[in-house]
């Protein structure tokens, strides 16, 4: 992988965002945006206890799915409260994603600002918690809306792996889905990272960016991105999405949430080992037309 950092700054004017990062739809740090809000001060684990402890959630592990691994279904159930005392104690494979804390609080929407200087199209009923213990680990994927995406860490540090949506063959991304083959878990670490680069040998050609989020940081991820992210201590954050205004997009991401997500799931449901290696020949045969190209160039 051919990796650099995202760029990082304290505070950025509308126009200066939008030229440098918005429309070359390129990552930025903004350190300073959430330290104007409440909640940068007020959300912490027994804030949230004390208001949604008793919230039964949803809890996923580190498992990467194959032909008969259910998307997005929750691994076990627990009440917030308790899960947070668990990830207190140490390290625990187990997240929580797409969470909206709002439903349950809606009084603590007034703990922040939607940045509406920046983008357009906010989804302002769905704002979304993602909470995890040391860890865990959220696998290489894109958003199936090709939203864009304000993310926003408070509690805990996180690492995250960036790459645009057009290394998605290089990334071994599978047809009708949203999420890459390869585990990236602990790819930065050369003991006991698990890319199989022989393997998977296009993903030594991907070309993205890495940066660590602490408290307070807003990552901007342009619609499209790639994304790996993994816990570093147990923490929380939380993502404001906002619509791309451009039709091509929108449609796209209607077409990924509608029409994708409906086929793959009837085919996971009739023919899920067919469906399946018919996916995974498919992977490879792209990966190595990109192995091909970089070649032949």
């Amino acid at each position: 992988m051919v990796l650099q950092a995202v760029d990082k700054v304290a505070s950025i004017g509308p126009a200066d965002f939008r030229r440098n990062y918005y429309d070359p739809m390129k990552p930025l740090v903004i350190k300073d945006m959430a330290k104007q809000w409440p909640a940068y001060t007020k959300w912490n684990w027994d804030y949230f206890k004390s208001i949604v402890g008793d919230v039964k959630v949803g809890l996923y592990n580190n498992t990467k799915s194959d032909a008969y691994t259910p998307i997005n279904t929750a691994d076990e159930y627990m009440k917030f409260g308790d899960y947070i005392e668990m990830v207190r104690r140490g390290p625990v494979e187990l997240r929580i994603f797409l969470f909206n804390l709002f439903d349950h609080a809606p009084e603590i929407t007034k703990d922040f600002t939607w940045p509406d200087q920046y983008a357009k199209g906010f989804v302002k009923r769905y704002p979304m918690l993602f909470v995890g213990g040391q860890g865990s680990v959220t696998h290489m994927h894109f958003d199936i809306d090709l939203s864009h995406i304000f993310h926003t860490q408070f509690v805990g540090k996180k690492r995250v792996l960036l790459f645009p949506f057009e290394e998605q063959h290089k990334l071994y991304r599978k047809p009708w889905e949203v999420l890459s083959l390869v585990n990236f878990d602990k790819y930065f670490d050369k003991e006991n990272n698990k890319l199989e680069l022989q393997k998977y040998p296009a993903v030594k050609l991907a070309k993205g960016y890495e940066v660590i989020l602490e408290h307070g940081d807003t990552l901007f991820m342009p619609a499209g991105y790639w994304h790996h992210m993994e816990y570093i201590d147990s923490g929380f954050a939380m993502s404001l999405r906002a619509i791309q205004t451009a039709i091509s997009g929108k449609l796209k991401g209607a077409w990924y949430l509608f029409g994708m997500r409906g086929i793959d799931t009837l085919m996971k449901k009739t023919a899920p080992e067919w469906w399946y290696n018919y996916k995974k020949e498919k992977t490879f045969s792209a990966a190595e037309k990109e192995l091909a190209t970089n070649q032949a160039g």
